[in-house]
This record gives C-alpha cells, structure tokens and sequence, in this order.
C-alpha cells in the first residue's frame, strides 16, 4: 500500500524563516523596550476611580517594588472578588487627609481625632475616662507664690469654692511643703524659681489650655480677701458684663490709681477721674477701660486676646494694663473695678527679693528698674506694631494711645 503524507501539516521554508525572523524582531524590539522604559510607574497611569477606589499607588510600589506591575493588578483583581471584605483595602489605604481649616500642623488628621483645646482637670489612672470627673470646675485662678506667704494663701484658697481649679506657680522652687494644707493635695503646682506670674502665665496659661474655664484670676500672693467672696464676684461680673475686671482696693493701703480705688456707694464703676492731664480721653486709661496687673480676672473670650499680647522676653507685665483695652470692644465698658467685692493690697515685696544685687544696691532695686524699662519697651512695640499695621493697609497712622 502506497503511504499517505497530509502536505497541508507542513509549513514551507520560507514560512518557517519568516516566523524565526519576526520572533527575533520582536525579542530584541522588547529588550530594548525594557532597557529605556526599566518600570512603569501605576501612579502614572490613570485609571478610572470606580475601579480602585481609595488605593495610594505609591504605597504599593514601594511595598511591593519586587512585582510585576501586571502581579499588582491581578492581586487587586483577587481582592475585589474576594467577598467584598473591607478589611484587605485597609491594609492598602493610605489615602491622602488635607484639611486647611484644621489648626496648623494637622491639616493631615481628619477633623474628627483633632483635640484642639485642654483644660486643667486632674484624671485618675484607672476605669473609664468618662467617669474620672464628678465635677468640672467652671474658674480657674492662679496665685504666684513664695512659700513665706504661705498663710496669706490658705487664706485666699478657702475663699474659692470647687468651681474653682487653684493652680500655684511657685517661685521659691518649694513645693512639698504646701501639703501641710489638704487643698494643696489636689491643687496644681508649676515651680521654676526666680519667674513671675507673667512669666507662668505665657508659658502654662494658653487659651487653648484653658478653654474650659469662663474666667481666669491671675492673681499676686501679698493680698487680703477678708472682704472677698469669690461666687458673688463672678455673679456680679456676669451682671455688669465685664471681660477684664478686679476687686476693688481698700483706699487706705497700696493704692497707685484713682480707678482701682473701691467705692462704697457702687456695685461696680468703670471710670473716674484722675489727676489734671492725666486722661486726654474719659474712656481711655487711666481714667476708664483699666484694671492693675496685681489682680486682673479674665472672661474666656479676653484671655484668649491678652495672652497674644503677653510679650515672651517682659517678664514682669508693666504697661499691659494700659493696653489691655485693646482686647474688648467697647473697652470703657467692658473693663470694671468691683466695688462690692474689696481686696487689700499688702505690698510684700517678696518676689522683689527675688532679684540679685549689684554695685551695692538691694536685689529689689534692680528688679524695679527691670520693670520700668520693660514698661518703656513695651509701649514702643505697641506704637511701632500699630504704625506697621496702618502703614501696610495704606493708612494713616493715628496717634499712639500706649502708654
């Protein structure tokens, strides 16, 4: 028998070499491919959004440098038909947060974990944080302390119910001792030596620090309360709607202003009258719109102003009280002595003795000459950022008011 052989199996010469040739083309086109384009980035491409939605291209590629862009695709693939489970997305997701409006330097957190604002709360080491509180003081006052005024103190302290949180800035550097008064035990001690309540006041006093409270008292240590109660000061405060307020002085002891000076036919006064040419204007100070630094007491909304206010390097605060109605709208009324509610200014020069003495002098001598070259340096950065201000919006300048 003859043997069948099926030519149409057989592929002619010339098909085979054209075959061999286009291989070879399309093997050394490639490599060459490669060799210019080594990777292809994902982040690159665009893909539509319904396809990978919240995937950080970038975070795969440096996680997964060693794959293939086509291994990386089809492991997506893998996911997305594995169940519809969220969990394997979490592990890719890093989704870029940027939120302008958060406070600066968390515009990546969303808005919802932002913690802007503290407060002065002490908190226990166990159970659930939600019920650490039983009360949360709604005042805050703060008394810058030597422990030699340490009666003075215990004094004033018991004139401040738990509404208020007490808070001692020591400068003496002695802390300890204060346990001898069971209100010290759950009080809060700052100490660094040799600072004044200024000083404190910037550093551990920021509005967002103390947000929670309705109003600050930043308070000297040489003062008598006899005739102070702390609740009927803030009732009448609130009543007379005052930002920035203080006791009124008895007027036979450490009296520098006619303004602090209290009244006994009034509640609360927010001017007088001063010697001739003191006041240029009956609502400026220090004839209207002025308290004294020894016991000013603060609403929320001014102690956020004031606080910016506060210079870093003047430690000791002269020159704020006339400056302090710039915080307050209108100032003349929003600034008041309470009449009703009386203090008295001892004088004690304890902090003053904190000072060092030179060329013979005594150490309080220098801290008051410190003090009023800080006064003279402060109404200059006031007038000179004033000016700057008014320059730069192309205004005209109006005559410095600070004092």
């Amino acid at each position: 028998m003859g043997t069948f052989i099926r030519i149409g199996n057989i592929r002619k010469p010339n098909e085979t070499m054209r075959l061999l040739v286009t291989t070879f083309i399309g093997v050394v086109f490639g490599f060459f491919l490669g060799v210019s384009f080594p990777t292809l980035s994902l982040t690159k491409l665009n893909l539509p959004s319904a396809l990978f939605p919240s995937i950080d291209f970038t975070y795969i590629e440096d996680k997964y440098s060693g794959l293939s862009t086509q291994a990386l695709l089809n492991a997506w693939s893998s996911l997305k038909g594995n169940g519809g489970s969220s969990t394997p997305i979490l592990e890719f997701n890093s989704s870029k947060i940027w939120v302008p409006t958060n406070p600066r330097g968390a515009e990546r957190l969303p808005p919802g974990i932002i913690a802007a604002e503290s407060d002065l709360y002490l908190r226990r080491l166990w159970g659930l944080p939600s019920e650490d509180l039983m009360t949360k003081p709604k005042y805050l006052v703060t008394f810058t302390v030597g422990y030699e005024q340490r009666k003075n103190i215990d004094a004033a302290v018991k004139k401040f119910s738990k509404d208020f949180t007490i808070m001692l800035f020591h400068y003496d550097g002695r802390t300890t001792e204060w346990d001898e008064f069971e209100w010290s035990k759950t009080a809060i001690h700052v100490s660094v030596r040799k600072q004044t309540k200024w000083w404190y006041a910037k550093r551990f006093l920021h509005p967002n620090i103390v947000a929670a409270y309705d109003y600050i008292f930043i308070w000297d240590e040489d003062l008598g309360v006899e005739h102070f109660d702390a609740e009927e000061y803030i009732r009448l405060v609130k009543k007379h709607g005052l930002d920035i307020s203080q006791p009124g002085l008895e007027p036979n002891s450490g009296l520098t202003w006619q303004m602090t000076k209290r009244r006994g036919d009034s509640e609360v006064h927010k001017d007088t009258e001063e010697r001739p040419g003191w006041c240029r204007d009956p609502h400026l100070p220090p004839c209207a719109a002025f308290v004294e630094i020894m016991a000013p007491v603060f609403s929320r909304e001014a102690w956020r102003c004031v606080w910016h206010m506060i210079q870093n390097d003047l430690v000791h605060g002269w020159g704020l009280d006339f400056a302090l109605r710039k915080c307050v709208e209108p100032a003349h009324e929003k600034i008041g002595v309470v009449d009703a509610q009386w203090i008295v200014h001892q004088g004690v020069p304890s902090l003053g003795n904190q000072g060092q003495s030179e060329s013979g002098r005594a150490p309080w001598e220098g801290v008051r000459e410190r003090c009023r070259r800080e006064w003279t340096m402060f109404q200059e950065r006031v007038a000179n950022a004033e000016r700057t201000y008014f320059v730069a919006m192309g205004m005209d300048p109006p005559n410095s008011t600070a004092r």
